[in-house]
């Protein structure tokens, strides 16, 4: 390999330097997922193991870590409280695929596919329920407010989400609202308690979470890019999932509002799911490619991640800060 190509790769944005800094309390964290995962009822443990083993990027609660380290924080009650929130995000992860119907999740079959519906349902609740437990035995009320709030955005944006799917006069303004709802809420709670545990003012707070409410934008749109644009191997999941279940992303959206009179049709058609075949897809890609509307998700994905690292301005130059810029970078040029 030459010399200009291990430049290149040594120059892409990577998750390295946000892994180091909390390799120590994310091991604590671990600790806590794992136990408070157990059940008396085998199901519960297995079901759940079965999503929280599956090599997720524990994005959120590395973002409470990440922040308590920006910010100072000495203490240990943030490794709970991560864990609350990977139980949140895991709970609304579990529920979704029911809902999608997905058959892959993390390159593995779905919980639901393996487990059944009724109880991949009944161990998100339980989840649910394990992440509230966390956050009394906290004992902070604001927390408690900030990540009960977020649980409930997240389900709104859910369901604002399923009375979007298949209708395609789905604007901008309301796929960013879903996609801030569902996504971006709990990555900005998740950053927000780490100044919170710290007693931080609100200065600080504000901008951890408008560091975690861009950088999640930014993270769903990429994700959204990814469905057009890349391998089912890569992505982890079905290729064109999007696609089939007639959800109108930033991609779609743009070129269904480039498209001339033959491709408006189409994606009528498709949206509607009356075209949702592999040639279909086929079509639909070649589409977006001739629009270019991948690039310019990610060039809008790139956009929400610079405003993630501008909100972090306020806090000095370091090991911390310098991890979470290039978190953010990672985040939107990741192809899975």
């Amino acid at each position: 390999m030459s010399a200009e190509v291990v430049s290149i790769k040594r120059d892409q944005p990577s998750l390295g330097p946000i892994l180091s800094l909390i390799a120590t309390p994310m091991n604590a964290v671990n600790a806590v997922i794992l136990g408070r995962m157990q059940s008396e009822v085998p199901l519960i443990p297995a079901l759940a193991g079965h999503l929280i083993s599956g090599g997720g990027k524990r994005m959120r609660p590395m973002l409470t870590l990440a922040g308590a380290e920006l910010v100072g924080y000495q203490g240990t009650r943030h490794h709970k409280l991560a864990a609350a929130v990977e139980f949140i995000h895991t709970a609304t992860l579990l529920h979704d695929d029911v809902v999608d119907g997905s058959d892959l999740r993390r390159g593995k079959e779905t919980a639901n596919l393996v487990f059944g519906n009724p109880a991949t349902v009944l161990v998100g609740d339980f989840l649910f329920s394990r992440a509230f437990e966390l956050m009394v035995e906290d004992g902070s009320l604001r927390v408690l407010k900030i990540l009960s709030s977020a649980s409930a955005v997240i389900a709104q944006g859910e369901v604002d989400q399923l009375t979007a799917q298949r209708k395609i006069e789905t604007s901008e303004e309301r796929y960013l609202s879903i996609i801030g709802a569902k996504t971006a809420a709990l990555f900005a709670a998740a950053s927000r308690i780490a100044a919170v545990v710290a007693e931080r003012d609100e200065a600080e707070e504000s901008a951890l979470d408008d560091y975690g409410r861009n950088l999640g934008i930014a993270f769903q749109l990429v994700d959204d890019a990814i469905d057009y644009d890349s391998a089912a191997a890569e992505m982890g999941k079905d290729a064109g999932d999007d696609f089939r279940e007639g959800k109108m992303t930033l991609p779609v959206i743009l070129a269904y509002a480039r498209g001339n009179e033959e491709e408006r049709r189409f994606w009528q058609e498709a949206i509607a799911g009356f075209r949702n075949e592999d040639e279909d897809l086929a079509k639909a890609t070649d589409i977006i490619r001739k629009h270019d509307t991948v690039r310019a998700t990610r060039d809008r994905a790139r956009h929400y991640a610079e405003r993630a690292i501008d909100a972090l301005s306020i806090f000095p130059d370091g090991k911390a800060r310098a991890a979470m810029t290039e978190a953010a970078r990672f985040a939107v040029s990741r192809g899975y």
